[in-house]
């Protein structure tokens, strides 16, 4: 039997790479980030304990590199349904309201990811941030920044904010508000994107002069 080419087993060892951040993501949002172990996902994927730390120094920086996955596709998916547009009013709407979206649907997850990001660990910067910052760069230069090396940065501390915000234990912010503050700062229509149920909520602050 021929030795496999250099192309299969890349192909085979980004499947592998894949299960273990997809498996992360399954199991921290039905246990927590305690319960769960390397050996726990190790066995979710299919992989051997080995291969875990092969691909990821900890637990943390594999927890941090599947969020940013997760948020990837989900941004991706959002920007890329039907009916596909252009515009970059509407792909900025429809970014927000993606990460938004993911506060909402995996509390557990989100709030998990962004202690991380707060702990000495700090911010991972792995292939899955790097594709996700990609479609946030591409996102703002869309929506026609004339400074995507200082607006991209700034839009993702804006969405980093209105997550924790949102997910703030004991004073969470209604996701609506947020929704409403960001479309108003971009000069969005609320209508753009995926309007949750209702009008905007009243309350916004004026725009400045």
């Amino acid at each position: 039997m021929s030795p496999r080419s250099a192309s299969v087993n890349e192909e085979l060892r980004r499947r592998s790479r894949e299960r273990l951040l997809q498996s992360t993501v399954e199991l921290v949002a039905e246990r927590g980030y305690e319960a769960t172990t390397l050996g726990d996902i190790a066995d979710r994927a299919g992989a051997a304990r080995g291969l875990v730390s092969y691909y990821f120094p900890g637990k943390r920086q594999l927890l941090q590199s599947a969020v940013h996955r997760l948020m990837y596709l989900t941004l991706r998916t959002a920007l890329e349904r039907e009916p596909r547009s252009d515009d970059g009013r509407e792909r900025l709407a429809r970014a927000i309201d993606a990460v938004l979206g993911l506060a909402r649907d995996e509390p557990l997850l989100m709030r998990t990811h962004m202690a991380g990001i707060l702990t000495a660990e700090g911010f991972v910067q792995c292939p899955e941030q790097q594709r996700l910052a990609e479609l946030l760069r591409d996102t703002v230069a869309r929506y026609g920044s004339a400074d995507v090396d200082a607006d991209y940065p700034l839009l993702r501390a804006l969405l980093m904010g209105a997550v924790v915000a949102v997910l703030l234990p004991g004073a969470p912010m209604p996701a609506g508000r947020l929704r409403a503050e960001l479309f108003q700062r971009y000069g969005l229509d609320w209508e753009l994107g995926v309007p949750p149920d209702g009008g905007p909520p009243g309350g916004t602050f004026p725009s400045p002069l």
